[in-house]
């Protein structure tokens, strides 16, 4: 992976705000799931057919989220995304919101891989080769 981070633009619409044009914080954690999976598509690595040839899943382990700025209806904002460090079993993501550059709401994310049981197993190497820093 480039250093470069994964830019996907999204759109505020009605469903991602309260009653007052503004971004339900819990809409932020679907627009970082989306900059996640595209960066991992990008990468060429395709969850569905790695679940279903090899049993390995990316589970959200933990997240810190800074909400510094509200986004609001009819923005135009850009989940930022890179992969920070792949571990045995794990891997952890830095992403940001930004709006015009600005930033709105930053997060770590440590992501688990689990096995077929559901327990942790390694990167697969092919993944670690796609996904590496």
């Amino acid at each position: 992976m480039s250093s470069d981070p994964h830019l996907l633009p999204i759109r505020i619409y009605w469903e991602d705000t309260d009653a007052g044009g503004i971004v339900y914080h819990a809409s932020y954690l679907r627009f970082m799931e989306r900059g996640r999976t595209e960066l991992l598509r990008v990468a060429g690595v395709d969850q569905g057919t790695l679940m279903a040839e090899s049993g390995v899943t990316f589970v959200v382990r933990r997240m810190a989220i800074d909400f510094r700025m509200p986004a609001r209806l009819d923005d135009e904002v850009v989940v930022e995304t890179r992969v920070s460090a792949v571990g045995g079993a794990s891997l952890t993501l830095m992403q940001a919101v930004t709006r015009a550059g600005a930033v709105l709401v930053e997060a770590e994310v440590s992501c688990a891989v689990l096995g077929r049981g559901g327990r942790p197993v390694r990167v697969p190497p092919e993944v670690r080769a796609r996904l590496a820093p």
